[in-house]
C-alpha cells in the first residue's frame, strides 16, 4: 500500500487504494487470529478499515474491527460489534472532528476494559494536525484529551507503543493562501496537454484536511518523451526538491515499481505539488494549509510505556512499533 490513490495503467484508471486486492501479503493482525489471539481494531476514517481486517473472521468473538465514521451501522457480522456508537455510548463523530479520534481512544479503552484483547490498533485521524500547529490551543487541548486515554490504557497494564504515519509542515504563504507548484500544468507545458499524467497519492475524499495537495507525487510520462530533459526541467521549477527515476526511488524509498510512475517529486517543506490549479478544490480549505508527504514530514514519535532493550542509536521504522510492542508486552 504506496498511498490513498493509485493510477492502474493497465485500466487507465485512478482508483482510491482502499481495495482489500491491493493487499500482497496477509496483515500482521490475521496473523494473530490464525495463532488464536484475540484482536481488535478501531480506525478513525473507514477507508482502512476493510484493509486491517482483512481474513479476520467475527463469529467466533475473537476479532473486531470497526470504524468510527461508520459506526452507527456496524454489524456483528462485518466488524464484530453490533452498533458500535451505541456500545460505547457515545454518537457517531463527525468526520472532520477531533471527536473522531476521541471515539477510537473511549473505544479502545472499552475494548481493553471489557473484551480484552491481545492485540489492539487504534488508528487516528490528522484532521486537528492539518488544521492547527503543535503549539495552539486546539492542538494541545488534542493532546491533553490523547493522554488521558493513554493513561487509562497504561493502569490496565497495556504494553503501549505510539507512533505516526507522517509529520506535518505549514505549507502556506504568509498570507495564508496554499504554497503549491502544480505539476501537471508544467508537464502539459513540456509536453502536450493530458499527455502526461500526474498522480498524487494524498488524494482521498476527505478534502477538508488537504485539498489533495502534499509534498509527494508520481508522473506517468508518453513514451516519446525525453525523461532525461523533464527531469532537468523539474529540478530547476522553484519547490521542487528531488526528482527520481522510478529505479531510483524504488531502490532509495523501497517503493513498488509497478505502482509508481516513470518519475517520482518531493517538494520542499514549506510547499505542496498540485495537478492542474483547477482542479484542486480548497474553498473547504478554512485554516492555513498544513501538509505531509515529503522528506521534511518523516521523523515522528516512537513512544513506548516501557523501558525498551534497544540496541545503540537504532534506526527505527514506524512498523517497527508492532515488534516493540511484543517485545514490551513480554516483560
Amino acid at each position: 500500500i504506496c498511498g490513498n490513490y493509485l493510477y492502474e495503467p493497465e485500466t487507465g484508471e485512478e482508483v482510491m487504494m482502499n481495495d482489500v486486492r491491493f493487499l500482497r501479503a496477509p496483515t500482521l493482525f490475521s496473523k494473530f487470529y490464525e495463532a488464536g489471539a484475540r484482536v481488535a481494531i478501531v480506525t478513525a476514517k473507514d477507508k482502512l478499515r476493510a484493509l486491517l481486517g482483512a481474513s479476520l473472521k467475527f463469529d467466533e468473538d475473537r476479532a473486531k474491527c470497526f470504524s468510527a465514521e461508520k459506526s452507527d451501522i456496524t454489524t456483528q457480522a462485518e466488524h464484530g460489534q453490533e452498533v458500535a456508537s451505541d456500545w460505547l455510548g457515545m454518537e457517531k463523530p463527525d468526520v472532520y472532528s477531533a471527536e473522531l479520534s476521541e471515539f477510537v481512544f473511549a473505544a479502545g479503552v472499552k475494548l481493553l476494559r471489557e473484551w480484552k484483547p491481545d492485540v489492539m490498533y487504534l488508528t487516528t485521524t490528522d484532521y486537528v494536525q492539518h488544521k492547527y500547529g503543535p503549539d495552539q490551543a486546539e492542538a494541545k487541548s488534542f493532546y491533553q484529551m490523547f493522554d488521558k486515554y493513554l493513561a487509562e490504557l497504561d493502569a490496565m497494564g497495556a504494553a503501549i507503543v505510539v507512533t505516526a504515519d507522517h509529520g506535518m509542515k505549514p505549507k502556506h504563504h504568509a498570507d495564508g493562501s496554499p504554497s503549491v507548484v502544480y505539476v501537471q500544468d508544467l508537464l502539459d507545458e513540456w509536453l502536450g496537454e493530458a499527455e502526461a499524467r500526474l498522480i498524487l497519492p494524498i488524494t482521498d475524499p476527505y478534502v477538508v484536511h488537504h485539498g489533495a495537495l502534499g509534498s509527494f507525487a508520481t508522473a506517468y510520462l508518453p513514451e516519446s518523451a525525453n525523461q532525461g530533459e523533464i527531469i532537468s526541467k523539474l529540478r530547476a521549477t522553484d519547490g521542487i526538491t528531488d526528482v527520481l527515476t522510478k529505479a531510483e526511488a524504488v531502490a532509495r524509498y523501497e517503493l513498488p515499481a509497478d505502482r509508481i510512475g516513470d518519475i517520482i517529486l518531493v517538494s520542499g517543506e514549506n510547499i505542496c505539488i498540485g495537478t492542474s490549479e483547477h482542479r484542486h478544490d480548497l474553498a473547504a480549505l478554512d485554516e492555513p494549509l498544513r501538509s505531509h508527504g515529503g522528506l521534511t514530514e518523516q521523523e515522528v514519535p516512537f513512544i513506548a510505556n516501557r523501558v525498551l532493550p534497544l540496541p545503540e542509536r537504532p534506526v527505527l521504522r514506524n512498523f517497527d512499533a508492532f515488534f516493540y510492542a511484543t517485545i514490551a508486552a513480554a516483560l
